[in-house]
């Protein structure tokens, strides 16, 4: 009976090792968010030459890679754990190399950066706990999605080519709704983690 069992775990290992290398890692969505963070590279060469025309064309193919990633993971079939963590890891780090690029050029104000930054670690980090401790990939909840897309547009209307002081200030207001999005979305992020590690009833991952 014991080898038996032990027959059983060693077939439930070995299928767990075929489903894990059988996921596809080389697929054009993980290239798309991998991409996103390529392009910060190219963006910051065009923008320190005051080729800003060049540089918000970068800005926008860069933001076009987050809204295809995921669906065209949904649209081939190849929804992975590796990109939904990759995913959320890019748009972080391309978020934060962008924002401490565009603050030492004090062109974002520096409590703003921290705010994004300093979130996104934390949120990161919990989620990567969250994935060792009870084996779940946590997944964007939609205020974070809008705190995302408030990030995104003030970051479009401060190295957008043709400033005005019209333009200065919907940035200024953009940055305020955004950093209120980043501060609600952080605490359902924590709520979220909390009722994780405590086995409550959780609505989305």
């Amino acid at each position: 009976m014991l080898r038996d069992e032990n027959l059983n775990q060693a077939d439930a290992t070995k299928r767990s090792i075929r489903s894990v290398s059988s996921e596809k890692i080389f697929t054009l969505s993980n290239a798309l968010s991998l991409l996103r963070v390529a392009l910060v590279a190219p963006f910051v060469f065009f923008y320190e030459r005051d080729e800003r025309l060049v540089a918000f064309g970068i800005f926008l193919v860069a933001i076009s890679t987050d809204w295809f990633d995921g669906r065209v993971a949904r649209w081939t079939n190849t929804v992975s754990d590796l990109g939904k963590v990759l995913d959320p890891l890019a748009d972080k780090l391309a978020a934060a190399l962008v924002g401490l690029y565009l603050l030492q050029r004090g062109e974002l104000p520096l409590w703003f950066v921290l705010l994004v930054v300093t979130r996104d670690v934390v949120i990161f980090a919990g989620g990567i706990y969250a994935k060792r401790k009870k084996h779940v990939i946590t997944t964007s909840l939609p205020t974070g999605k809008w705190a995302v897309g408030f990030l995104a547009g003030a970051i479009g209307g401060v190295i957008f080519p043709f400033q005005s002081d019209e333009l200065k200030a919907a940035v200024a207001a953009t940055i305020y709704v955004a950093s209120a999005l980043f501060v609600l979305s952080f605490l359902q992020y924590a709520k979220r983690f909390f009722d994780l590690l405590q086995d409550k009833p959780v609505e989305s991952l």
